[in-house]
């Protein structure tokens, strides 16, 4: 078996039992960096990637994303999940076809929202957003993959934050073929322990920013998988910024002592 194959039956088995952490990485860097402290699987950032191309969240091109995915998962050893916004489409056949792109760059996962970027209607319509993922269900299974689908409802994100309609737009979405379900934004232990209650056996991911449950407190709920979106990108971001404005406003350097040494992160691209 080849070692894509390989990564995507052990994302398949993360899912079956226990918690991880798939940390989000941005480039390259990050992402070996990363694998190298030892976690499980990875999982790319819409945000934390366009950030690093000068750009706002959601504003990068599908082929844009489509080098992303295979970059990151070329670059590590262990099963990468593409965050892959809604599929860069809206009609449920063209995320169908984007989805089959995507399987081809070895990535292990991928995630579809239901947000539509439109703040008067926020998200899709329930029947088109399940045909969304029974699309992208479909895709995966042509491919023979086995990629891993994991498909989000945003309401918590989007100023629709509604328990009673998240849990049924997720159920929806596990009846449409998702292996994994994920609502962004959620806060509460017992709105969580619902969620995973509610499409249980399928597993949860929960995301989690500088504060929030541990992974040992959202395991006991049941919750499968922990991710940090964009969160691991805007604490760089933050030690980037600090040094910048010292040096800018004050024509002082002593922000930079706060630096990694040199020879620890030359060495740990070493090869």
């Amino acid at each position: 078996m080849d070692p894509v194959s390989d990564r995507r039956l052990e994302f398949q088995r993360l899912h079956q039992s226990g918690c991880f952490v798939l940390p989000n990485p941005w480039d390259v860097g990050s992402a070996r960096l990363l694998a190298n402290l030892g976690f499980r699987a990875l999982a790319t950032t819409s945000s934390g990637f366009a950030w690093s191309l000068g750009r706002s969240d959601n504003h990068v091109t599908l082929d844009e994303a489509l080098a992303h995915c295979r970059a990151i998962a070329a670059s590590v050893e262990i099963p990468v999940n593409a965050d892959f916004e809604g599929g860069f489409a809206v009609d449920p056949v063209a995320v169908g076809a984007n989805v089959l792109l995507a399987t081809g760059t070895g990535i292990a996962g991928l995630s579809i929202e239901d947000s539509t970027g439109d703040g008067a209607a926020p998200l899709y319509e329930l029947d088109l957003a399940v045909e969304r993922v029974r699309a992208a269900r479909a895709a995966i299974d042509v491919s023979g993959t086995g990629v891993v689908l994991t498909a989000r409802s945003e309401g918590f994100l989007v100023g629709r934050p509604d328990l009673d309609a998240t849990i049924r737009r997720l159920v929806a979405y596990a009846e449409a073929g998702a292996d994994c379900l994920y609502a962004p934004g959620l806060r509460s232990m017992a709105d969580i322990a619902a969620v995973v209650a509610a499409v249980r056996p399928r597993p949860v991911n929960v995301l989690i920013g500088a504060e929030g449950a541990s992974v040992a407190e959202l395991a006991a709920l049941g919750v499968r998988r922990v991710s940090v979106g964009g969160a691991l990108a805007r604490a760089a971001w933050r030690g980037f910024l600090d040094a910048a404005r010292e040096i800018a406003e004050r024509g002082t350097f002593a922000g930079l002592a706060h630096g990694v040494p040199f020879a620890e992160i030359n060495g740990a691209f070493e090869r």
